[in-house]
Parts: structure tokens; C-alpha cells; sequence
């Protein structure tokens, strides 16, 4: 029956039942040394691809199995440490673990890595981190402070049994250093919320990685702001069709400006809004208690981290009003064009009409010349035909009657052509 149901499965049944358990914590059990980093890769695009070939080449140093090529995470005892390896869409995360007893920051798990790899990572660390996971709490062993080299420490009661410490500062080795407290946690709590501080420190590095695109973009919007309020003074200004038309290629190419920063940074921004969106539900997750003396961690991310996000959503709302500015501008030079060239449309037809009039009353000056010349040749072929009826003796007097039928026919030549003008008006 097994077999027969698993027959019946959507193809994506088992892959998103999977996903609720993709990325599983360690196990840890106190005294654990830890070491952390997250690695960027190339770019959005092949971003998986370099982080797999990284993993792929420190598993074969150390001549174990490499996970699939379409893997989001692996665990795996190297004997000497664990390592956890997660892979996220701009990054990956290697959490190196040992269990041992330490007092301090000296001979952590990521020395056992080999320095060819670490070589490797050139310029694409963006988060190194230390833990030590220690049994019992802070009074039972010596005063934490000691251990960071930063002033400012943010330290909290968590998850009803751990405590956390940490100043949130690179050290002098490259690392930021995170000290957790095992009180009274249960079996695999310790694993959770190691987990969590390392995700609050990474999430918090990439969320931050958006701030310099930000900073950047300040001057380029002030510069677009500058030449747009120039070119809305000139537009109330301009009178002629020569200075309109060079005012809408400088607004059409303050547009291109605009939407190219936008492009540019429209991603990290949004990048950054949900990093930073998952801090703050890491946080709450800690569910933490005040350490009298010391801000908590949510204080402590608040008064630091905040600022730099309402900055990049700051920047972000910016662009995209300055762009909707400059659409508005944009439309109003061209409905003004617009109205130019109806008018210069309306002069044009008008001065058609006065052509068309004066045609008409040329026409009808010449309309007495085309009723003679019309009637003489029609004059002309009734001659023939009454001079043929005079030599069959039909006619006596063939002139006579030429000139008899010279006004018949030139009333009847006038009474055609006023009727045919009469049908053309009327149609």
C-alpha cells in the first residue's frame, strides 16, 4: 500500500514537506567551543554554484562525501569538529562546532580548517563570528566583560534557562564574539538558541549591507532634485518650441538617471527590509528577561541597527517619489508640446482652408472662359454635322443656323456646369 500511495504523490509533495525541516539546528550540549562565518558568493545569479564548489573542495581536504548538487543544507562529523552548512540566496553559512571546555576565545574549531580554503574566501566574508557555550551561569565563572574588547555589551536572561552576552564588535582576530550561558536548558535548547544568535548576527550583517548602497545614492538624488527643480523653473519660463523640446530630453534624461539608480539598488534595499524583518523575529524568539546594568539584545539592535534601516527605507521612498516627480514633470511638458502642436496643427489647416477659398474663387473667375471654350468646341462639331446636312441638301442655310445655335448651346454648356458645382457642394 505504501508503494501504491507514493505513486499517487504531486511531485512536489515530498520537497515541500521536506522544506518545514531544511535547515535543522545543531545538537549542542554544554561546554561547546563554535565558529562561524557567512560567505557571499559571485552574484545573485550563480550564487549556489560557488558555494557548492567552496563546500565540495573542504570536504574532499577532509575525503568525505559532498552533498548533491541541489542541496540547501548539510551536517557532517569531521571527528575533530561539526560543521553545519546552510545555503540562503546571497550567501552560506559554515558553523564549525567542538565540544570543549574553554574560559575564553583561544583555539576555536575554525583553526582546524585547512588555511588554503580559508585563503579561498578572499574578500567574501562578510560575517565571522565566535560562541562559546558555557554550563552554568555568569557568576559561576569570570566576569564576562573580560572577554570583549568592546565597552558598550548587550546581555540578557533567554528562552527561561540561557543567557546571552556579546558587544556585537569585530575583534582584533576578525571575529565578533558571542558568549551563551547554559542555566537550566532543557535537552536541545542549547542548539536553538545558539542558532538563533548566529542568525541575528548574520541577518543583521546583511540587512546592514544595504546602508552603503544608500549612502551612495544620496548625492545622485540630491544632483536629480537639483537639475529637476532647475528644469521646472525653466519650464514656467520657456515660451518657444526650440527651448520645450531641449527641457523635455533633459527631463526624459533625468528619468533614465533615476531609473537606472533605482534599478541599481531597488533589490538591496528590499534585501535589507527582510533581513531585517527576520532580526526582529529572531529577537522576539529569544524571549528575553533584563540583566540590570546592561540593554538587552532588541535595545541594543534598536538604538544601532534601526537607524540604518529607517535610512535605507528612507532613501528607498525617495527614489521613488523623485521618479514619480519626474514622470509628473515629464507629462506636463509633453501635454504643454502637445498643446503647441495642436495650435500649429489648427494655423496649418486654416491656411489650407484660405488656399482652398482662393482656389475656389479663381475657379470661379475662369468659369466664364471654360463656358466659351467649352461651347466653341461644341459650336464647332455641330458645324460639321449642319454642313454635311447642307451638301445632302438637308440644310438650306448652314450658317444661319450656326449662329443660332451659338447661344443655345453656350446656356446649355452654363445650366450643366452650374448643376454639376450644385451636386459637388451638396456632397
Amino acid at each position: 500500500m505504501a508503494f501504491v500511495f507514493s505513486s499517487l504523490n504531486h511531485p512536489q509533495r515530498v520537497a515541500l514537506a521536506a522544506e518545514l525541516h531544511s535547515r535543522p539546528f545543531l545538537k549542542l550540549r554544554a561546554p561547546e567551543r563554535l565558529s562561524h562565518i557567512a560567505v557571499f558568493g559571485h552574484g545573485r545569479g550563480n550564487n549556489a554554484e560557488a558555494q557548492h564548489e567552496l563546500l565540495t573542495n573542504l570536504c574532499a581536504h577532509f575525503g568525505a562525501a559532498a552533498p548533491a548538487r541541489d542541496a540547501s543544507h548539510f551536517q557532517h562529523d569531521f571527528g575533530r569538529f561539526r560543521l553545519k552548512w546552510e545555503l540562503h540566496s546571497e550567501f552560506a553559512t559554515y558553523t564549525f562546532a567542538e565540544r570543549a571546555e574553554a574560559e575564553d576565545f583561544t583555539r576555536m574549531p575554525i583553526e582546524h580548517v585547512p588555511q588554503q580554503w580559508l585563503l579561498a574566501l578572499q574578500g567574501r566574508v562578510l560575517v565571522a563570528a565566535h560562541v562559546l557555550l558555557r554550563k552554568g551561569g555568569a557568576t559561576e565563572h569570570a566576569p564576562v566583560h573580560e572577554l570583549f574588547e568592546g565597552v558598550s555589551l548587550a546581555a540578557s536572561r533567554v528562552m527561561q534557562g540561557g543567557e546571552v552576552c556579546s558587544d556585537f564588535a569585530i575583534g582584533a582576530d576578525g571575529f565578533s564574539r558571542f558568549v551563551v550561558n547554559d542555566v537550566a536548558m532543557r535537552e536541545q535548547q542549547a542548539g536553538r538558541l545558539v542558532q538563533r544568535v548566529l542568525e541575528i548576527e548574520t541577518y543583521r550583517m546583511v540587512a546592514l549591507y544595504g546602508l552603503p548602497a544608500a549612502q551612495r545614492a544620496v548625492p545622485e538624488l540630491n544632483a536629480v532634485e537639483k537639475e529637476l527643480a532647475q528644469a521646472t523653473e525653466a519650464l514656467l519660463s520657456s515660451s518657444d518650441d526650440t527651448s520645450e523640446q531641449a527641457l523635455l530630453e533633459r527631463i526624459t534624461h533625468l528619468a533614465a538617471r533615476i531609473e537606472k539608480l533605482s534599478l541599481d539598488n531597488s533589490y538591496r534595499f528590499a534585501a535589507s527590509k527582510a533581513y531585517f524583518r527576520l532580526v526582529n523575529a529572531r529577537i522576539d524568539e529569544l524571549r528575553e528577561e533584563r540583566i540590570e546594568g546592561v540593554p538587552t539584545v532588541a535595545e541594543f539592535m534598536e538604538r544601532r541597527l534601526a537607524p540604518a534601516m529607517s535610512t535605507c527605507e528612507a532613501v528607498a521612498a525617495r527614489q521613488e517619489a523623485l521618479a514619480r516627480r519626474i514622470a509628473n514633470s515629464n507629462d506636463l511638458l509633453r501635454t504643454r508640446v502637445g498643446i503647441v502642436q495642436e495650435a500649429q496643427n489648427r494655423q496649418i489647416l486654416q491656411s489650407l482652408n484660405a488656399r482652398a477659398a482662393q482656389q475656389l474663387r479663381l475657379q470661379q473667375a475662369v468659369e466664364g472662359l471654360s463656358v466659351a471654350a467649352i461651347s466653341y468646341y461644341v459650336v464647332g462639331l455641330l458645324g460639321y454635322s449642319i454642313k454635311g446636312a447642307k451638301v445632302l441638301g438637308w440644310v438650306p442655310n448652314a450658317d444661319a443656323l450656326i449662329g443660332a445655335a451659338v447661344p443655345l448651346v453656350a446656356a446649355a454648356v452654363w445650366l450643366t456646369l452650374r448643376n454639376m458645382h450644385k451636386r459637388l457642394h451638396h456632397g
